[in-house]
C-alpha cells in the first residue's frame, strides 16, 4: 500500500507539474513574443518609442529569454524528455536564465523608477532626474546587461548535465535537465547569500518607488475631488495614472513571487538535499513572472494594446452604393 501510494503521489505530483509549466509557456513565450514585436512595429512605422515602451521593450526581451531557458525545458522534462542538453548546453541555458532572471529585476525596478519621476512634482527631489533618465537610458541598460553577465558567471562553474553513478550529491539544485551541483557549504552560502541580497536591494528600491507613486495617486485623487467642475489637462493625468497603476501592479506582482521564490531559496541553503515537490514550487513561482507581467503590459499599453486591433474595412460611398443597385 506505501508503495501504491507513493505511485500514485508522483504521478499527481507530475500531472500538475506538466500542466502547470505548460499554461506558464503557453502564455510567456507569444505575448512576450508579441510585445517585443509590437513595439518594434511602433518604432519603425509610427513615432518614437517613449523611455518606458524602451524599457518594456527590454524587459519583455528578458521574459522571452527566462521563457525558452526555464520554463520551455522544464516544460519538456515534465512530459519525460530527457537528455535535453549535454554540459555545455546546460551551462548555457542555466546561464541565460540566471542573466534575464537578473535583468528582470533591474528593469523592473528602472520602469518604477522612472514613472516615479515622471509623475513627480516640479518640487520633488526626483524632479532633476526627468531629463537624465531620458538621455543616459540606453547606457543605464547597457551597464545592466553588462552588470546580470557579470554576476551570472556561478552558473557556468558548476553546472552539468549528468550525475556520477547517477547519485544526487550534497549541495545539489536539480532542475532535472541540469543539475546545479557546489563544492561545499561554504561556496553555498556565499552565493546564495550575495545572489539574494543583490537582487533585494532592487527590490526595496522598486517597493519605495512603488510606494512613493501610490502616495501621489492618493493626493492627486484627493485634487480631483476638489477640482470636478474643470476638466482642462485631464486627460494626461489620466494617461499617467493608467500607467502608474500598470507599473505598481507589475512591482507588487513581482515582489510577490520574489518573496516566495527566494524564501524557498533561503530554506534550499539550510538543508542538505532539496525535496522534489519544493523545487517544482519554487522553479513555478520564479517563472510565473514572465507569464503574468506580458498579460499586464497587454492589458494597459496603448501602444501595444492598439496592435490587437484589427484595421476598420471602409465602407464604400452611398453613391456607389446606389449606383450599383439599379445597374
Amino acid at each position: 500500500l506505501r508503495r501504491i501510494s507513493i505511485t500514485i503521489f508522483m504521478d499527481t505530483r507530475a500531472i500538475f507539474k506538466a500542466s502547470g509549466f505548460l499554461i506558464l509557456t503557453v502564455i510567456s513565450i507569444p505575448s512576450n513574443l508579441f510585445i517585443c514585436c509590437a513595439f518594434l512595429h511602433t518604432r519603425l512605422t509610427e513615432t518614437k518609442l517613449t523611455p518606458a515602451d524602451v524599457i518594456l521593450c527590454h524587459l519583455a526581451i528578458a521574459n522571452l529569454t527566462s521563457a525558452f531557458t526555464r520554463s520551455f525545458p522544464q516544460m519538456l522534462t515534465a512530459f519525460g524528455c530527457q537528455n535535453l542538453y549535454d554540459d555545455i548546453g546546460c551551462k548555457m541555458v542555466l546561464y541565460f536564465y540566471r542573466v534575464s532572471r537578473t535583468l528582470s529585476i533591474k528593469l523592473t525596478c528602472l520602469l518604477s523608477t522612472y514613472q516615479a519621476v515622471l509623475v513627480a512634482p516640479a518640487t520633488s527631489i526626483l524632479d532633476c532626474l526627468k531629463l537624465k533618465i531620458p538621455k543616459y537610458l540606453q547606457h543605464i541598460i547597457v551597464s545592466f546587461y553588462g552588470f546580470c553577465f557579470a554576476t551570472s558567471v556561478h552558473s557556468i562553474l558548476f553546472c552539468y548535465s549528468k550525475l556520477i553513478n547517477n547519485t544526487v550529491p550534497p549541495y545539489t539544485f536539480n532542475y532535472e535537465y541540469c543539475y546545479l551541483t557546489y563544492p561545499d557549504y561554504t561556496v553555498v552560502i556565499s552565493v546564495g547569500l550575495s545572489l539574494f541580497f543583490r537582487d533585494f536591494a532592487f527590490i526595496v528600491m522598486m517597493a519605495v518607488m512603488s510606494c512613493y507613486i501610490l502616495l501621489l495617486l492618493y493626493r492627486h485623487g484627493k485634487k480631483v475631488k476638489n477640482l470636478r467642475s474643470s476638466d482642462n489637462g485631464t486627460s494626461g493625468s489620466r494617461a499617467e495614472t493608467k500607467a502608474s497603476r500598470a507599473v505598481v501592479t507589475l512591482v507588487i506582482l513581482y515582489t510577490v513571487f520574489f518573496g516566495v521564490d527566494n524564501a524557498i531559496w533561503l530554506y534550499s541553503l539550510s538543508i542538505v538535499r532539496v525535496a522534489p515537490l519544493i523545487s517544482d514550487i519554487r522553479g513555478f513561482f520564479a517563472i510565473l513572472y514572465t507569464s503574468v507581467c506580458p498579460v499586464v503590459v497587454i492589458a494597459t499599453n496603448p501602444k501595444v494594446k492598439a496592435k490587437l486591433k484589427l484595421p476598420r474595412i471602409k465602407s464604400l460611398p452611398r453613391s456607389m452604393d446606389t449606383g450599383s443597385s439599379t445597374m
